[in-house]
Parts: structure tokens; sequence; C-alpha cells
């Protein structure tokens, strides 16, 4: 008669998340003290004046659909500013993006020089561009476009060239194995692999230039930004909640839309 198999003691891993939530509740903690540099919460102010923000959500459960009439330009400009700007980046972003790649660029300081520019273009917030180019070339679409293109282009970047080179590079190797060229090898094999991947990164790209577009506009770079510091500044949430309601409908068609179109890509 077989004897019943023993199977061994299970192992304690409790003092590992632990250790983890404890440190997430002290610098939680530390986080909010001031006395540390925290970020001040004061709970009382949010007490006292939580009707003023009752009343404003109030005025926005009611919709005022006259506004709707003057967003039509505007929101027609807020549109254009992201297919110039996504357009405008894809052209940027395609060579940028082999360079950045060790893969399809194996010279060390032409690539650093790439990726250090990127990240000093992505540490800038999108607002501090806007406002610069504001008052460099004055209020309108252009400051906007320009934005949208530095944005764009920081992440595009990124995230393609990070794709390169977690994929497998076998062809590359096989290429420079045949003799081929650092530029042929790119054009021929790594271009038709990657495209794919960065025609994704663009449509997305394109919706995040929708929504960034609008508040583009609260410092002059055009669109429908405008009229909505316009609305904001006369405290018309009602106008407010219609301008924002329009700019959902249309940021939910460019979702199904570029939902369909990645399904076709893969």
């Amino acid at each position: 008669m077989t004897s019943p198999v023993q199977l061994p003691p299970r192992t304690t891993v409790w003092l590992r998340p632990a250790l983890a939530t404890c440190a997430v509740v002290t610098i939680t903690i530390l986080s909010c003290t001031p006395a540390l540099g925290g970020v001040e919460i004061d709970i009382d102010s949010i007490l006292r004046n939580w009707s003023n923000g009752a009343e404003r959500l109030g005025k926005m459960l009611r919709p005022d659909w006259s506004i709707l009439p003057r967003t039509g330009q505007p929101l027609v400009e807020t549109l254009a500013m992201a297919v110039t700007g996504a357009a405008l980046s894809a052209l940027c972003a395609l060579p940028l993006t082999l360079w950045a790649a060790k893969p399809t660029n194996p010279h060390a300081i032409t690539r650093t020089v790439v990726r250090s520019l990127l990240n000093i273009i992505r540490s800038i917030p999108n607002l501090v561009y806007a406002t610069i180019l504001v008052a460099m070339v004055g209020v309108g679409t252009l400051p906007g476009v320009i934005s949208l293109v530095l944005f764009d282009v920081g992440i595009v970047v990124k995230l393609v060239s990070e794709s390169i080179e977690s994929a497998d590079n076998s062809y590359i190797e096989a290429g420079h194995a045949a003799g081929a060229t650092q530029t042929q090898i790119n054009r021929v094999t790594v271009l038709p692999q990657m495209l794919a991947s960065f025609t994704s990164q663009m449509i997305y790209a394109l919706e995040l230039n929708v929504r960034i577009s609008a508040i583009l506009g609260l410092v002059g770079a055009g669109g429908i930004g405008l009229v909505i510091d316009e609305v904001r500044g006369y405290y018309r949430y009602d106008a407010l909640a219609a301008i924002i309601l329009e700019l959902l409908l249309i940021v939910l068609v460019l979702e199904v839309v570029s939902v369909n179109l990645r399904k076709r890509l893969r």
C-alpha cells in the first residue's frame, strides 16, 4: 500500500506585501504633510465651499444649447488643428523613430542626441509650448498646430522606437550578413514591419490631439478652447456643459473610427 503524497508546506509571502503597503502609506502621509513639503489638503475649506461647486454642477446639468451655433467654426478649427498636427508629426516622427532605435541606428552618438532631444520635448507641457508660441506668433491656430506636432513627435517616436527594440530583429542581422547597408535594411525590412505599429500610434495621437486642442485654446491657440474660455469667464456653466457634450460626441465618434482602423491594421 502506497503512502499518501505529502505536499510541501506553503511558504508565507506576507512580508513583502506588508512592506510595500507600509511604504505606500508612509509616502502618502508624508505627501499630505505641509510641514514636510507635502501638499496641503484643507478639508475644512472643502466642507465650507462645497456649495459653490454644487451650484455650478447644477447649472451644468441644464445645458444651454443656444451656444452651439457659435461653436461651428471654432470646432472646425479644432479638428483641422488635430488633423494637421497629426499629419505633420507623422512626417517628422518616421525618420526620427529609425534614428532613435538601436536596431535601426547602431551609431550611439546620433542615437543619444535624438533621444535626448525627444526627452526634452516630452518634458515640457503642451500649455507651456502654446503659451510661448502665442507670444511669438500671435493668437490663432498656428501655435496650436506647432504644439501638437511637438507633443505627437515626442510620444510616437518613443513608443514606436521601443517596440522596434523589443521585437525580434533577426531579419536585421540577416540583412547585415547579406552585405546590405543600414539604410537598405531600414527601407526594405524595418519599415514594412513597423508600419502597422506606427500607423496605430498616429491614430491614437489624432485622438489625443482633439482633446488637447480644446485645452490649448484656453491660452489663445485657437479652436473651440477660445469659446470655452469666454463662456467660463462669464460663468455660463450651462453653455459650457453644452460644449463639453459636443466635444464628448466627437471624441466618441473618433474612438469608434480609430478602433475599427486598428482592427484592420492587425
